[in-house]
């Protein structure tokens, strides 16, 4: 018989993807230079060099050896390395014991949630949210509860978390630098959570676990620092992926960290390589792993990036949208000129706009634009922006 939960998931369409074909065939129609797609959060700068070069130089070894299974939870020398990064940059003990190889943060997310959740848990989830989180913790058979971040700033809400928060709360997700808003939760922000978690922990009389997901931990402007969480709360889950720091989001390649910090860590990490396998992500691309470790502290370039975030920040402000300055990341949380976002959206696709409402992310009236793209796109989209504004006047 047909599993009709995962029937439903097949067959249910995703805006994004959608409206990313859309735009391809548009620009088919027209010309690539007349559709603004910010749909997508697809990396427009390259992979640095060091890692094409890395790639060039690994496809000289034997094949045998290149593409052969690695070890389930990853190559023990390259996890070591990657767990020699994090010593080094965050002034923590970290072993490659530690360290869980895993086919981009979306898997290290679900083998968290597989690891530390059981039917009927509850995983609160701050909004607006990468949707997938509700799925994977479905699939874990817990129950999501989403909690509105602060309207003021797309902040945590930690008086409203607090109030979420019951006897069935296994784990927190939380995603900083943020997709869709583009915020970065300050250190302020963080530690009353992770006081809160602590607090709650003990009065509910077990572990609540958070989950961090890092996949934009590099993309942040200027000057920030996000903060390493395990130092601000034991029980913490860093979830990491290369996809955008390293512009490969198709190679699926990231890691998991339980960090030394963990409460009663051999059982978690256990049940973390239990869940891994489980779920099938274990011996991720040797060619990859190889790779990421020979990089791991390769600069990355993020200029193009934050020179597209002032120009379209910058010309939005000008034409009279409220738009939520970002920190990180490549996207921007605009509101829409109706409460509808949808329909909002639906009037920018008539001048070749191609936004995504945010409904999508489990909230209302605004939508997310990604400035992953060209300058020239940018630029160019300024006027269609302006033409929509004054249709709302």
């Amino acid at each position: 018989m047909i599993d009709e939960r995962m029937y439903g998931l097949g067959n249910a369409p995703s805006a994004i993807r959608e409206l990313f074909a859309y735009g391809l065939k548009r620009k088919a129609e027209i010309g690539e230079d007349k559709v603004f797609d910010y749909s997508i959060g697809n990396p427009s700068v390259p992979a640095p060099q060091k890692v094409a070069d890395t790639i060039e130089e690994l496809m000289k070894l034997p094949p045998v050896e290149l593409h052969a299974y690695s070890p389930a939870a990853g190559i023990p020398a390259v996890r070591q390395t990657i767990a020699d990064s994090i010593a080094r940059r965050y002034g923590i003990p970290a072993k490659a014991g530690r360290v869980y190889m895993t086919v981009g943060a979306a898997a290290s997310i679900a083998i968290s949630l597989g690891a530390v959740t059981n039917a009927g848990d509850e995983v609160i989830v701050p909004s607006p949210y990468f949707p997938e989180y509700k799925t994977w913790a479905s699939n874990a058979g817990a129950v999501t509860v989403e909690v509105p971040a602060r309207a003021s700033d797309f902040m945590l809400d930690i008086d409203a978390i607090a109030a979420a928060i019951t006897p069935k709360t296994a784990a927190i997700i939380i995603n900083t630098p943020n997709n869709p808003v583009g915020s970065v939760y300050d250190d302020e922000n963080l530690k009353a959570l992770a006081n809160l978690l602590r607090a709650k922990s003990a009065e509910h009389g077990h572990t609540i676990y958070l989950i961090s997901d890092e996949p934009y931990r590099e993309l942040v402007y200027d000057g920030l620092e996000p903060a390493w969480i395990p130092s601000l709360y034991d029980a913490t889950f860093v979830c990491y992926s290369w996809s955008k720091s390293f512009s490969l989001p198709g190679e699926r390649i990231g890691y998991l960290l339980v960090p030394d910090t963990m409460p009663d860590f051999d059982h978690v990490y256990k049940a973390v390589c239990g869940a891994g396998r489980s779920l099938g992500y274990i011996c991720d691309s040797v060619l990859f792993q190889l790779a990421v470790a020979e990089c791991v502290d390769a600069p990355i370039d993020i200029e193009p990036y934050d020179r597209n975030r002032k120009i379209l920040y910058d010309g939005l402000k000008e034409i009279g949208y409220n738009v939520i300055y970002p920190q990180g990341a490549f996207y921007m949380w605009i509101e829409a000129l109706e409460p509808d976002a949808q329909a909002f959206c639906e009037t920018c696709r008539q001048h070749e706009l191609l936004l995504v409402p945010s409904d999508g992310f489990l909230t209302k009236g605004w939508t997310r634009v990604g400035y992953c793209c060209d300058e020239a796109t940018i630029r160019g989209a300024l006027g269609a922006f302006r033409e929509v504004y004054d249709e709302y006047q």
